[in-house]
């Protein structure tokens, strides 16, 4: 099982990051550009507990899904998201958030095992771990940039 921690200081409140982090607006604009499509299920701009996100992306002319269900929600804290389906053996990825004197810390956590293929399995081992990591630091900038200016308006209200 492979694990990522990636730790993003930003100077803002805590609800602010925590419900900008779910916004499936922001995040559709940090997959803008590359090879990736998000899919949700739910009903308003930000997931939810229970609800479902499917990230479809195409690598290496296949395409792979991965479908996580939110858990364990507690605003403002944190939450979680869980592979209900995909190619990967398993995938869970925490967001947790702490509120500090000058503005939250936010710590992203993610394992995951390779994909079940042998393809997926060999590439994996070389890719997913980077990949991930940089799919995470850009939505954290992307939420950072937001959080501490006052485009965060235009995304939660």
């Amino acid at each position: 099982m492979t694990k990522i921690h990636v730790t993003t200081f930003i100077n803002a409140p805590i609800e602010r990051v925590f419900n900008l982090s779910r916004s499936l607006a922001l995040r559709k604009m940090a997959f803008k550009g590359a090879r990736e499509q998000l899919l949700s299920s739910a009903a308003a701009n930000m997931v939810d507990a229970g609800e479902t996100i499917t990230l479809r992306a195409k690598h290496l002319g296949k395409t792979r899904e991965i479908t996580a269900r939110v858990t364990d929600f507690t605003l403002p804290d944190g939450y979680t998201e869980e592979q209900i389906k995909g190619d990967l053996k398993s995938f869970r990825h925490e967001y947790h958030f702490k509120k500090v004197e000058n503005g939250t810390i936010m710590i992203d956590l993610l394992e995951y095992e390779n994909p079940r293929d042998l393809v997926g399995s060999l590439t994996g081992k070389f890719f997913l771990k980077s990949y991930f990591e940089k799919n995470v630091k850009k939505k954290n900038d992307l939420i950072r940039q937001y959080a501490e200016s006052e485009k965060w308006k235009a995304v939660l209200s």
